[in-house]
């Protein structure tokens, strides 16, 4: 993401070479032809995209590779998986060697002008905070003028960099900012002492302390209100707005499921039974619109199927790390989830 959290070695996914993605705008039949979309993910990043102890890919990110695999295939287990650092993600999304990058990756204009990406709707808002150990002075939780003298870890490629910089530049604040490939080795220098503070997104915060505070230490997020916007979603190279269309109306097919009450569980039901007609055109019935973008028109009924709505995801995987909905809800909950009308 933006500030990415992650890395992971560049393993994963055993890519053969027939990505296809360099064919000047038919990657939808590409993935189609070949039967297996190949997807960019975190790994070291709970919640988001990391390895179970089985070895599966696992996450809120990779659930939704597993829902375009869905959509577009009709099974959300046919994805390859490219475990990528921050600084590797961009050029393998350029170079055709995945289809789609799912990896807490923040939406910018020069990310969106220079790096030729085009993004796919916000999945999650984020935004940038500090993380530090109670009681050694860098964490009373007023602000960053907390880490006067601090050495602050990052990891690098990615727009948390810059955020901190800047920010602690325009208030005077001095620090001496590290940066890793890997946000592993972030955590880990941060555990050993080396580090006296991290930055990342907030999300990437709570879910390492979470998941890897020790029992002696409380360790302290802040500011309370974050440094910078961090909206994180999938992305897909320029030059293919047919893909993108693909990509796009898999997110907002999960958005409208769950603002319809469509889940894993009554979707049969409501594929049978549907209230209304946008519940009816979602899930292929009547008049549906997927097999005018060169989709399945059961494209959406296979996603929520296989892999649930956009709240199921959520709570799978974010919610037991105490991230609660807050900007992440549905626009009629007071948050920032939104989609087109599926018409």
């Amino acid at each position: 993401g933006g500030t990415d959290d992650g890395g992971g070695d560049d393993g994963g996914g055993d890519d053969d070479g027939d990505t296809g993605a360099q064919t000047g705008g038919n990657l939808l039949e590409d993935v189609i032809a070949r039967g297996t979309l190949n997807c960019g993910v975190n790994e070291t990043l709970p919640g988001f995209g990391s390895k179970d102890e089985a070895g599966a890919f696992v996450g809120f990110d990779i659930d939704l590779c597993r829902a375009v695999a869905a959509a577009v295939l009709g099974d959300s287990e046919a994805v390859d998986y490219t475990a990528l650092t921050a600084a590797q993600r961009f050029e393998a999304l350029a170079s055709g060697s995945i289809d789609m990058l799912s990896r807490n990756t923040t939406w910018t204009q020069s990310r969106d002008g220079e790096l030729g990406v085009d993004f796919a709707p916000t999945t999650y808002y984020d935004g940038q905070q500090v993380m530090a150990r109670a009681g050694d002075g860098f964490a009373s939780g007023s602000g960053l003028s907390d880490l006067e003298g601090a050495v602050v870890c990052t990891n690098a490629g990615t727009t948390t960099e810059k955020n901190i910089t800047e920010a602690t530049q325009a208030l005077g604040v001095n620090i001496t900012l590290t940066t890793f490939e890997d946000f592993n080795i972030v955590l880990q220098n941060f555990k050993d002492g080396a580090c006296d503070a991290v930055t990342t997104d907030g999300s990437g915060l709570i879910s390492r302390k979470a998941t890897d505070q020790p029992a002696d230490e409380e360790w302290v997020i802040f500011p309370a209100v974050p440094i910078s916007k961090e909206p994180l979603g999938p992305g897909v190279a320029q030059g293919d707005a047919k893909w993108a269309d693909a990509v796009n109306w898999t997110v907002f097919a999960l958005i409208i499921a769950e603002e319809q009450g469509i889940t894993s569980g009554n979707v049969d039901d409501m594929k049978a039974n549907p209230p209304n007609g946008e519940v009816e055109r979602l899930l292929g019935g009547g008049d549906e619109k997927q097999t005018a973008m060169g989709l399945p028109a059961d494209a959406f009924y296979n996603v929520i199927s296989q892999v649930g709505n956009y709240g199921e995801i959520y709570d799978t995987h974010l919610t037991p790390l105490g991230l609660e909905r807050g900007l992440n809800a549905l626009w009629s909950d007071g948050g920032l989830i939104y989609a087109p009308p599926a018409r």
